[in-house]
């Protein structure tokens, strides 16, 4: 694939999950998605002739940086990754009354920033106050109408969750909601969540591949650990078609999506050599 951070495009339209819709939306090139593929000569009026029936390929691989500081922080080799966690994201709508700063009393306004910032903290709260891994993150907010004499009228904002157990990230959800109606009934705001754009299930490694793996690191001499992906990657779509597996090294400093990402040259070797051992293994088999 070509390009995985604009959007795993690619790897959906392999595994015959790219929706029609999805080719509308607008990338960070300012084209849609459907003018983006034209532009590197591509026709997409024929994605669906790509598209691979599942068990037509026999296993799939990814090797990847970690773009978290675990193993830099914890001076691991090699990262055998156990499943890429599920995303949801949701675009919330907080509504109060916008009016003046001035002459509006403090006991009587419906600060819609004021509820959404207490919202914040609330997903903040529920995220951390739950056994596992999971991760609730707001990552956007406009305020309406904007002006510093203005008490803010609307908020919308973004919430997103991840975690390799969809469960686990419904619970999150359920909770915030929670807080949220309970905000909205002492603040005298109405507060309300819809689905977002972005909504993919998490997807589990191959036990065997994983195993494969490991034996692969363990005969190269190379210090490991299993751990989650936290990060969408290709390998989440390939496996609705095949057995998958991904291999981490390190990010220094856990560094990524920044000028200042780096991987050391001696991680990446390591990670190549654990990759063709891993290939070498499983086409014996």
């Amino acid at each position: 694939f070509s390009n995985e951070e604009g959007g795993v495009v690619g790897s959906r339209a392999l595994a015959g999950n790219l929706e029609q819709a999805a080719l509308d939306k607008i990338s960070s090139s300012g084209y849609t998605i459907r003018e983006g593929i034209g532009k590197i000569d591509g026709n997409p009026d024929r994605l669906s002739e790509v598209a691979r029936e599942p068990g037509s390929i026999g296993a799939f691989l990814e090797l990847h940086i970690e773009q978290g500081s675990f193993l830099y922080d914890e001076n691991i080799q090699i990262g055998i990754v156990e499943g890429i966690v599920g995303i949801e994201w949701w675009e919330i709508t907080i509504e109060g009354f916008a009016n003046h700063a001035g002459t509006t009393p403090m006991n009587k306004r419906q600060d819609a920033l004021l509820s959404a910032s207490e919202l914040v903290l609330a997903v903040n709260k529920v995220a951390k106050s739950m056994e596992g891994r999971q991760v609730a993150t707001v990552g956007k907010i406009e305020v309406e109408p904007g002006a510093p004499n203005v008490i803010p009228g609307k908020v919308k904002m973004s919430l997103e969750i991840r975690d390799l157990s969809y469960e686990r990230m419904m619970s999150v959800y359920k909770a915030i909601e929670v807080e949220a109606q309970e905000i909205a009934s002492k603040n005298s705001v109405r507060i309300g969540f819809e689905s977002g754009n972005v909504s993919s299930m998490p997807a589990l490694a191959d036990g065997k591949i994983k195993e494969v793996i490991a034996a692969a690191t363990e005969k190269l001499g190379y210090s490991s650990t299993f751990m989650p992906s936290g990060a969408g990657h290709d390998a989440q779509e390939m496996s609705l078609l095949a057995p998958m597996g991904m291999i981490f090294i390190p990010s220094v400093n856990g560094i990524s999506h920044s000028p200042k990402e780096y991987s050391t040259s001696e991680d990446i070797a390591r990670g190549a050599q654990v990759l063709l051992e891993t290939i070498l293994t499983l086409d014996k088999k």
